[in-house]
């Protein structure tokens, strides 16, 4: 079991958990961030925009490979 450093409920479960996984205190509902043996800190609102936006580029990526399959049909079958 692990503390939340914002409200100090203590009863947090981590056993389902690893290292750098983020979870929710039941709580008070901070984002809070495993960091080792049942040591919680809190979700540096930065990373998770940060990964939003690497999610936005991974996605517009995708798309882009994907027309480029669709062209290159498209001239194949014009020859």
């Amino acid at each position: 079991m692990a503390t939340c450093p914002e409200c100090e409920y203590d009863e947090i479960d981590t056993e389902d958990f690893e290292e750098g996984d983020t979870l929710s205190c039941p709580e008070c509902g901070k984002n809070l961030v495993l960091h080792g043996n049942d040591e919680l800190d809190f979700v540096d609102d930065d990373d998770e925009d940060l990964e939003d936006e690497d999610d936005d580029v991974e996605e517009e990526e995708e798309d882009a490979d994907e027309d480029d399959l669709d062209d290159e049909e498209d001239e194949e079958l014009d020859e």
